[in-house]
């Protein structure tokens, strides 16, 4: 869709039969904003605009959206080489190659997996990438980290989930969205609440460490835009993982988060820390 134009349905950005009321393009959102900053297409002009303006401020945005997306995968190939074979994805953003479900079915053919998300124009896509699936072993709801019940208690996530056995429960480059008034541990903790022994946490979240006055600047100009965001310290980060065992390395930048090669680039531009914890 090019810059300016009108959201329609039909128009490979908003497929035909999507309600208007469903789709806000009033104000941008983080999972289009991702989308925009890893070079995809699903994204409005206010997005863009959005975008732009932390680009403006934080060029190294674009290689920090590449390097979560990379971590993901590298978490997941984990998980299911672990034997895991429910995920829980919440903040999924906009389907791209390379999703939960793609890499854990390589490892693991009869994994599952429920995406979750708050933006009606992931549901789409992830609806439309997933049509011809077994919806017994994947779905995707519309719902909100701030309310975990209702993800839990969803009846599309317990029809493919069995909270009875391991699971793993993923907050990729979500939490940061969440204000510390709402209470992201409170929530992460109802979240903790049904992993079994042998289930899984994964974490990754913008930080303030590694260049406190540009990351403040960097949450400025998101809060301008109106999708609101905090950079949390590792020490905030790692209160999400109280009561489990970390995974090695622990809480490290995202590209040291067992890479799949030595890492020899500069990464004093990565301000996101990514970790994993385990249920034992």
């Amino acid at each position: 869709m090019a810059g300016g134009d009108a959201p329609t349905r039909g128009n490979g950005l908003i497929p035909a039969g999507t309600p208007a009321s469903a789709i806000d393009t009033s104000v941008p959102h983080p999972a289009r904003m991702y989308d925009y900053f890893l070079g995809g297409r699903d994204n409005y002009e206010v997005d863009r605009y959005a975008a732009e303006q932390v680009i403006a401020v934080v060029p190294e945005v674009r290689d920090m959206a590449r390097e979560n997306r990379a971590f993901l995968g590298r978490a997941v190939r984990f998980l299911a080489q672990q034997g895991i074979r429910q995920f829980l994805d919440i903040g999924t953003g906009i389907p791209g190659p390379g999703n939960t479900g793609d890499v854990a079915r390589a490892v693991n053919p009869d994994a599952r997996v429920v995406y979750v998300d708050n933006d009606p124009i992931v549901l789409v896509h992830a609806n439309a990438l997933l049509a011809g699936q077994d919806p017994q072993r994947t779905t995707v709801i519309q719902a909100d980290l701030r309310d975990p019940d209702a993800i839990l208690g969803h009846p599309a996530t317990n029809s493919v989930l069995d909270f009875a056995e391991p699971v793993a429960i993923l907050l990729v480059a979500v939490l940061h969205f969440i204000m510390d008034d709402e209470d992201p541990v409170g929530i992460v903790d109802r979240l903790k609440q049904v992993m079994v022994p042998g289930s899984y946490l994964v974490v990754s979240h913008g930080t303030s460490d590694i260049d406190p006055e540009r990351a403040a600047e960097a949450v400025r100009t998101y809060n301008r835009g109106g999708a609101r965001i905090i950079a949390r310290t590792g020490e905030q980060i790692r209160r999400f993982f109280e009561g489990l065992e970390p995974v090695d390395p622990g809480l490290v930048q995202l590209p040291l988060w067992r890479p799949d090669a030595e890492v020899s680039h500069d990464i004093s531009g990565i301000w996101w820390y990514a970790g994993m914890a385990g249920k034992s």
